[in-house]
């Protein structure tokens, strides 16, 4: 068996990363890419994507297959079936660190793509992961996210008490 006819990667780095979350104490999202073949409730999609909690207090019968993700959720206090084709996966990721990993984003022929959508925004911060060419379908793009201290500007100094007396509180009976 060659790498083009081995299984791909994907369903497998989900299981681990959705591990490694669960035994971090860490709640773990998924963000998919919604088409016709995924079955979630629409009126939560935004700009093609909706991010869902997959955590076990979130889930109903969570099942990570190898082809889909499927599981039993509430929206709005509506229980609704969830189905998402694991190929539609474009990250998976920590909500309290965004720690985690994307995909390369799926397009109609098996390409992978970078653009942004008209206007000249990317859709979502995932929108922003470069893709990987489309050769490499089935490989694995790292989510980094940006050391926290070299994102932050200097804290400014904190002001200086005024000179003089001390003001004082007076108790009154």
């Amino acid at each position: 068996m060659n790498a083009l006819e081995s299984t791909s990667t994907r369903p497998y780095l989900i299981r681990a990363l959705y591990e490694w979350c669960t035994d971090n104490g860490f709640t773990p999202y998924v963000a998919v890419l919604v088409d016709e073949s995924v079955q979630v409730p629409r009126e939560y999609v935004k700009n093609g994507e909706i991010v869902l909690n997959i955590s076990y207090d979130a889930t109903s019968s969570l099942k990570l297959g190898n082809d889909f993700i499927e599981f039993k959720a509430r929206f709005a206090g509506s229980a609704r079936e969830i189905m998402v084709p694991v190929s539609r996966v474009i990250a998976i990721y920590a909500r309290e660190n965004g720690q985690g990993m994307a995909f390369p984003v799926p397009v109609p022929g098996g390409a992978t793509t970078e653009e942004a959508p008209a206007g000249g925004k990317p859709s979502s911060p995932l929108s922003s992961v470069p893709a990987a060419p489309s050769d490499t379908e089935g490989k694995v793009v790292q989510l980094v996210t940006p050391d926290e201290t070299a994102a932050k500007p200097p804290e400014p100094e904190p002001p200086k008490p005024p000179s003089g007396p001390r003001p004082a509180l007076k108790r009154v009976k």
